[in-house]
């Protein structure tokens, strides 16, 4: 064998070994086994909201729907806004139908068709909350609580290694931002949370982990993936919302919070993506290889 191409199979073996390396998800490498963002279905059927409005109104959206970069479904899908979540309008006049929106901090556009305007008594929740959680008052049920922590950390950056998130959600200021591969990775900013971090805030796990305020990263991935007093592996035709799915090999993992859809197909879920996603409400698939957990009591 010449000396050129056995060096040529030494060069491709490194990059290949390279790139095993590098993949993985929270834990122990750079990225997050889940593809890019997914955007909620657009069937648009009908008009909910057409015609100019008053800067600074207060619409409700409809349905689980995407918040794009621009008035248009060609634009880059920023983030899906929750179903009964209230944004406020940027610019009064829509483009395409389009409006100009702000939600939990984020600026982009929404079709008319997913939007709603207040009703006067409907108006006093903040923008970003839902009708189950109007003005901040906790819902009825331990898992509507816990899927409203959830959502009220959407839109914070991932923060390899912590867990702390303001409850009114974030702001340009507060929100902050990460670069490069995690775990190498840099964080600015106060707060934010990894995927492991933000599940253990929303499950409330260990229980006097309750101040959303408050750094803590109490497990990892390697814990979630196992039954312990605090949560127990169930099967995954039998989960709910607010459960959770959770995998981990080779050092590597991911947890997402579960809130509806198909266990097996597209669900829509909570989770802490990746450095470059932040945490993020979307629809994805989640592999075989994940397992599905539940907070014991619920």
């Amino acid at each position: 064998m010449s000396i050129m191409k056995r060096l040529s199979q030494v060069l491709v073996g490194a990059t290949l070994a390279f790139g095993v390396a590098m993949t993985g998800g929270c834990e122990g490498s750079s990225g997050v086994e889940s593809d890019e963002l997914t955007g909620a279905p657009e069937d648009v059927n009908g008009e909910e909201l057409t015609g100019s409005v008053t800067v600074g109104a207060k619409v409700r959206t409809t349905s689980d729907v995407n918040l794009r970069s621009g008035p248009g479904t060609g634009f880059k899908v920023l983030r899906v806004v929750p179903k009964s979540s209230l944004v406020v309008t940027v610019k009064g006049t829509p483009s395409k139908s389009f409006y100009q929106v702000k939600h939990n901090g984020l600026t982009g556009w929404i079709h008319g068709s997913y939007l709603s305007l207040v009703d006067e008594g409907d108006g006093d929740g903040d923008e970003g909350t839902t009708s189950s959680n109007t003005g901040g008052t906790p819902a009825s049920s331990t898992r509507d609580n816990a899927i409203n922590r959830a959502k009220s950390g959407v839109g914070f950056s991932y923060w390899w290694g912590h867990g702390r998130w303001r409850p009114e959600g974030p702001t340009s200021s507060t929100k902050g931002s990460c670069s490069g591969s995690c775990p190498n990775c840099s964080h600015k900013g106060s707060y934010g949370a990894d995927c492991s971090g933000y599940v253990a805030k929303v499950w409330q796990v260990p229980s006097s982990n309750t101040d959303l305020t408050d750094d803590q990263h109490p497990y990892s991935t390697a814990d979630f993936v196992k039954n312990t007093s605090q949560w127990t592996i169930i099967n995954r035709s039998s989960v709910k919302k607010a459960d959770a799915m959770v995998y981990r090999s080779g050092g590597a993992g991911h947890i997402i919070v579960y809130n509806s859809g198909d266990a097996w197909g597209s669900l829509n879920a909570y989770e802490c993506k990746s450095c470059s996603a932040g945490c993020v409400y979307n629809l994805r698939t989640v592999s075989s290889a994940y397992k599905t957990i539940r907070r014991k009591g619920w």
